[in-house]
C-alpha cells in the first residue's frame, strides 16, 4: 500500500510540474494596464542545467520527473550529454523541468540543416580546426562576437549574464561575453533597409499586453558560427527571430523565441528558458587584454609537421 501511495504521489507531482510548465505561457501573456509595461531593468542570468538539445537518453521525455530532477541536483558532473556537465547550472531545471531548451520540433532537437548549410558547416569546421589565418578562427577567439549576445540568446557554459536598460523608446540588452550591446528599437515599426546587415541584426520591438515582442532581421552571413564556441548553431542573412520577454514574477523573465531561416534549416524551431534576476551587473569583459590565444594557436597550427601549406586567399 505504501508503494502504491508513493507512486501516486510521484505521478501527481509530475503532472503538477507539466501543468505548471504549460501554464507559463498563459501567465506570461496575462495583460496589464495598457499604460504600464513590465520593468526589465537590471542584471539577469540565464545559467541553466537545461541543454539546448534534448540528450539522447531522454529521447521521448520532454520533462524530468521530480525524482530525476532531485537526482540530478545531487550530482556534481557527468557525461558529455549530461546537462550537469556544464560549469554554471544556475537554477538547474527550475521552474519548468524541461529536458531541452528547444520546445519545437517536439523531439527537442535542432532541425536538419539544408544541403547548402551542411556544406557551409563542414567547410567552417574544417577551417576552424585547422586554421591558416586569423579569419579561420572563431568569432569569439577574434573578440568579434559571442553567440550569447545574438538572438536567440542561448546560454553558454559560463558567464550567461546580461544587463538590461529599458526606456520608452528602446531596450538595451548587454551580454557579458565580449560586452556586446543590442538595441531593441521601440520607436519604429520597420526594419533597416535590406542592404544594411549587422552582426546582431536589427531588432524592432512592440508590446502585446505584458509581453515585449521583438523581431530581428538584417543579419549578416555570420562569417561562420558553425562550430564556434564549442558547437553553436549557424545561420545566414535570411534568418528571422521573434523573441518574447515576459515577467513571471519580479525576479524571473520567461524568454521564448522562434527561429525561421529557410536557407539554413529545413523547418522553423522554437525554444524557451528563464532568466533570473541577480544582484550584481556583469563584469567588464576585456577580451583583447592579454589575449595570447589567437597568435599562439596560429603558431602551433602553422608549425605542425603534417599541416599542408595554406592556400592563397
Amino acid at each position: 500500500m505504501g508503494i502504491i501511495s508513493s507512486s501516486l504521489r510521484s505521478a501527481a507531482g509530475f503532472f503538477r510540474i507539466v501543468a505548471f510548465s504549460a501554464a507559463l505561457s498563459v501567465v506570461a501573456q496575462t495583460p496589464q494596464s495598457a499604460s504600464v509595461h513590465p520593468d526589465f531593468d537590471g542584471a539577469w542570468s540565464s545559467a541553466t542545467a537545461i541543454p539546448l538539445e534534448r540528450p539522447a537518453r531522454l529521447k521521448n521525455q520532454p520533462f524530468y520527473t521530480p525524482e530525476q530532477a532531485a537526482q540530478l541536483q545531487r550530482k556534481t558532473g557527468g557525461a558529455d550529454d549530461d546537462p550537469l556537465s556544464r560549469l554554471e547550472t544556475g537554477s538547474l531545471m527550475l521552474p519548468s523541468l524541461r529536458t531541452s531548451i528547444i520546445t519545437d520540433p517536439p523531439d527537442g532537437l535542432l532541425p536538419s540543416l539544408t544541403p547548402s548549410a551542411t556544406a557551409a558547416r563542414r567547410d567552417r569546421l574544417k577551417r576552424l580546426h585547422n586554421p591558416a589565418a586569423a579569419i579561420d578562427m572563431g568569432l569569439q577567439d577574434r573578440c568579434l562576437l559571442f553567440p550569447t549576445s545574438v538572438p536567440p540568446m542561448i546560454p553558454y557554459r559560463y558567464n550567461s549574464n546580461y544587463q538590461i536598460v529599458q526606456t520608452g523608446d528602446a531596450v538595451m540588452v548587454q551580454a557579458e561575453m565580449i560586452h556586446d550591446a543590442r538595441i531593441i528599437r521601440l520607436d519604429r515599426s520597420s526594419h533597416l533597409p535590406s542592404n544594411i546587415r549587422q552582426w546582431l541584426g536589427d531588432s524592432v520591438g512592440h508590446w502585446e499586453g505584458a509581453t515585449l515582442v521583438v523581431e530581428t532581421t538584417n543579419f549578416n552571413d555570420a562569417g561562420g558560427f558553425y562550430g564556434d564556441a564549442g558547437g553553436m548553431y549557424g545561420w545566414d542573412h535570411n534568418m528571422r527571430v521573434v523573441e518574447r520577454f515576459s515577467l513571471l514574477d519580479a525576479n524571473t523573465i520567461l524568454y521564448r523565441f522562434e527561429v525561421e531561416d529557410a536557407t539554413a534549416y529545413t523547418q522553423p524551431w522554437k525554444g524557451e528558458l528563464t532568466m533570473t534576476r541577480v544582484l550584481n551587473p556583469p563584469f567588464e569583459y576585456a577580451c583583447h587584454e592579454g589575449n595570447l590565444d589567437l597568435p599562439n594557436i596560429l603558431k602551433l597550427s602553422t608549425s605542425h609537421p603534417h599541416r599542408a601549406a595554406p592556400a592563397s586567399r
